[in-house]
């Protein structure tokens, strides 16, 4: 059973040997030598190997006479091959003589070809490279010439057309990279540009609108009426000026070419044209705009618009803060103000150019807003400003600054209703200051003034006083060289003094842009303040200081009289100067003749205030003899001090004969009348305790000198006696007490027809009292006479009925 099997396997073995590819011989040999038959297997194997050569001996035995056949074949073969082959060698050796000269060619040809296909390519790849490299050239000469906006849209085309047509070169790539370098450099240089034009107009805004105010102040001239447009205000166009408008147009678009003027300065010399030099020239013929322009279109090629808007409002705002910040003693000199508003005008002139020729940079609400900050801080520093001042001649010069000021932004579309109403306010102030002016000048005129009237002795100086003053007086005009003039020198005066007021008030008011009736009303009203305020107070400061004589108060109550005439003439001439007629409804009227009238009766009330005050000090030397006795027979002298009084009186009233009647009879009246309330003060002294019927005969011979005086008509006018009622109280007095008619007062008192109806009661009971008191202190030792002592019993007597007469009619 083992050898069949063993048999078997290594038949097995065989067919897997004879049929595996002899790689993998190896695992079926292994098997073979890891059994122990392998002795018996070699057997098998070596037959096995005969049998196959057995097989392949019947098979080449099979096959050898076609092999023979195949190999004579074969032979013959060969010696045709070895013919053919020396043809061919023969005929490729002919062929490669005759070929030579045309593979020479051909390589030639082909060395051409090569060349051309590489000459096209190398002129394909120069056609897009020149471009690159020209654009290239032309963008650094545009750098170094600092032609940026030019260089910025050849930096764009290169970068967006040429680099990419070229291919990849180094030098592509290394322009490449330095574009964005470019860019940022041309960007910072026209910022840097931007920042010195700024700096620059910072600095010479005050030029600017110093010759935009002149160009104002030259269209005034030529039309009083500001209806031009705000180009007009520019003069004459110059080439500078077209080259301006051809700048905005070809860059206010943004797409435009390159800036006409690439110098980077912000001020242009304005001397260059001999033939311009004696025009004033255009504002914006001063300023080139181009950095502006330019660094506008580089950002807006760079996609930074809004960055370039937002910064230039940004510094021009601060500007704005700078230039409305006024100087500490800016109200010292004009000057001051001149400036301030140069700088102010220059910068919203160069704001509005910038809007009119740029699309955007700044709009018009930007600009409004700026202008009502502006208008604010304007108003508000010229308020604070002109209160410090108090010269007239600068605010009046101020305030024609300011309308030319306004005027010259007007022209430019800004809204200055502010500026005027302001100068409306400021004109009470310029009302107040001309008031203070004036009354230096009305108290330097009256103090100046001798209060004398005017000697002229030839017709000339008449001519020259009537011409200053508007004398109405034909019968003076008659007269005989030398003569006089009513009034003294301070009337004159003091009238062209109140046409100068009217004068500074009506320069005020000029270009205020005010109708005629408010001008003639503002005048109006000033002049009256004027009067009523100034030049009466001017005027009770005269008559109301010390020293003042009575000639001198005569003479201004005449002075004062003249000027109120010639308030008529004021009003005429108020309304030939605002062409406005007097009698207009709602016209204001002068209060010149109620401010003359009042100085006059304050005058007229001094004179009988110094009038009484001499006689007061002629009074103060009466010496009355109290105690003085009865001299029979002897007549009695008035009193030294009295004839002095009333020699002073009539001496008084002959200076009186200009003056208005009513005026010297009141003053004579009032004199009188305090002589005689004096003269009775003086009985009823409570230090006279005592007095005698001497003196009182006395003060009644003193009494009829005073009637006499006033019987003589010391001032013409009084009708009868008029003059003499001011003496009946104390002649009455006088006359009771002399005769001793108590009697007939006690009887008739209260009635009508009473002959001492002046004489009261109380007067009579205390003048009794004094006389009682001497009776009884000079008779101690001759109470034994009798008639001493009836005297004293009807002294006592009389008392007692004063006495129960004052009760009856005050119970």
């Amino acid at each position: 059973m083992a050898s069949v099997e063993t048999a078997a396997e290594h038949e097995r073995i065989l067919r897997e040997i004879e049929s595996t590819d002899t790689n993998c011989i190896g695992p079926t040999l292994r098997s073979v030598y890891d059994g122990q038959e392998h002795g018996l297997f070699m057997e098998k194997l070596d037959a096995r190997i005969r049998n196959h050569d057995r097989e392949i001996e019947k098979m080449c035995n099979h096959h050898f006479q076609g092999f023979v056949d195949s190999i004579t074949e074969l032979l013959k073969v060969r010696g045709e091959a070895q013919k053919l082959k020396s043809q061919v060698t023969d005929t490729n050796r002919r062929l490669q003589d005759d070929g030579k000269d045309l593979t020479g060619s051909m390589e030639e040809l082909i060395q051409c070809r090569v060349q051309q296909r590489n000459i096209a390519t190398t002129i394909d790849k120069l056609t897009h490279c020149l471009p690159v490299l020209e654009m290239y050239s032309r963008l650094q000469e545009q750098m170094r010439a600092k032609r940026y906006y030019p260089a910025l849209r050849t930096l764009e085309q290169l970068e967006q057309t040429c680099l990419p047509r070229a291919g990849e070169y180094r030098f592509c790539s290394i322009m490449a990279e330095n574009i964005p370098k470019l860019r940022t450099q041309i960007r910072d240089t026209a910022m840097t540009q931007l920042r010195d034009f700024l700096e620059s107009i910072r600095k010479h805004s005050d030029k600017i609108g110093e010759t935009a105010i002149k160009q104002a102040q030259l269209q005034r001239s030529l039309d009083s009426s500001v209806s031009t447009q705000p180009r007009a205000l520019l003069g004459r166009r110059s080439r500078k000026d077209a080259m301006a408008a051809t700048l905005a147009g070809t860059d206010s678009g943004g797409q435009g070419g390159s800036p006409v003027s690439e110098q980077d300065s912000g001020i242009l010399d304005v001397e260059d044209e001999e033939e311009e030099e004696e025009e004033v020239p255009g504002a914006h013929d001063l300023v080139d705009f181009s950095p502006v322009y330019r660094c506008l279109h580089i950002y807006t090629v760079l996609g930074l618009r809004d960055v370039f808007e937002n910064y230039y409002r940004k510094q021009r705002r601060k500007q704005a803060r700078l230039v409305l910040q006024p100087h500490s003693n800016m109200h010292e000199t004009l000057e001051g103000y001149r400036r301030y508003f140069n700088q102010i005008v220059g910068f919203f002139v160069v704001e509005d150019h910038i809007l009119h020729t740029t699309q955007g940079l700044v709009n018009r609400a930007y600009v409004e807003e700026l202008w009502e900050l502006a208008l604010s801080k304007i108003v508000a520093a010229l308020r604070t400003h002109s209160s410090y001042c108090d010269n007239p001649d600068l605010v009046l010069d101020l305030k024609n600054l300011i309308v030319l000021f306004a005027d010259t932004l007007q022209g430019y579309g800004f809204p200055v209703s502010q500026l005027f109403d302001m100068l409306l306010e400021m004109r009470d102030q310029y009302g107040e200051i001309l008031l203070k002016r004036w009354n230096i000048t009305f108290r330097q005129v009256l103090d100046q003034d001798n209060y004398s009237p005017i000697p002229v002795s030839t017709e000339e100086e008449f001519r020259h006083y009537t011409s200053q003053f508007p004398l109405q007086d034909p019968e003076l005009e008659k007269l005989p060289f030398p003569k006089k003039l009513p009034f003294s020198e301070f009337v004159p005066k003091v009238y062209c003094q109140l046409k100068e007021f009217i004068y500074a008030c009506l320069k005020y008011s000029e270009d205020l842009h005010l109708s005629s009736t408010e001008v003639d009303d503002m005048i109006r009203k000033s002049t009256n303040l004027l009067l009523t305020r100034t030049l009466s107070h001017c005027l009770q400061y005269a008559i109301k200081k010390k020293n003042v004589g009575l000639a001198e108060l005569v003479q201004v109550i005449i002075n004062t009289t003249h000027l109120e005439q010639s308030c008529h003439f004021l009003e005429e001439f108020i309304s030939n100067i605002t062409n406005v007629p007097p009698d207009t409804v709602n016209a204001t009227k002068l209060y010149g003749t109620s401010t003359f009238k009042d100085a006059r009766h304050a005058a007229e009330a001094e004179i009988y205030t110094s009038l009484n005050a001499k006689i007061d000090q002629f009074l103060q030397l009466a010496d009355y003899d109290w105690m003085a006795a009865v001299h029979e027979g002897r007549t009695l002298e008035p009193s030294d001090y009295l004839i002095d009084l009333i020699a002073f009186l009539k001496s008084t009233f002959s200076v009186f004969t200009n003056l208005p009647g009513k005026v010297a009879q009141t003053a004579c009246m009032s004199a009188c009348k305090h002589i005689s309330t004096s003269l009775m003060q003086l009985l009823l002294d409570p230090e006279v305790r005592q007095i005698s019927m001497g003196a009182l005969h006395q003060l009644y011979t003193d009494v009829k000198e005073c009637e006499s005086f006033a019987r003589a008509g010391p001032v013409a006018g009084f009708q009868g006696d008029t003059l003499l009622l001011a003496f009946s109280d104390l002649r009455q007095l006088l006359d009771l007490f002399t005769q001793w008619d108590w009697s007939t007062y006690l009887a008739d008192y209260g009635k009508p027809t009473c002959k001492y109806l002046r004489v009261n009661p109380h007067t009579a009971l205390a003048l009794l009292e004094k006389m009682k008191e001497t009776s009884r202190k000079n008779n101690v030792f001759a109470q034994f006479k009798k008639t001493e002592r009836d005297r004293q019993k009807l002294i006592d007597t009389v008392i007692k009925q004063l006495r129960n007469l004052i009760a009856q009619h005050h119970t």
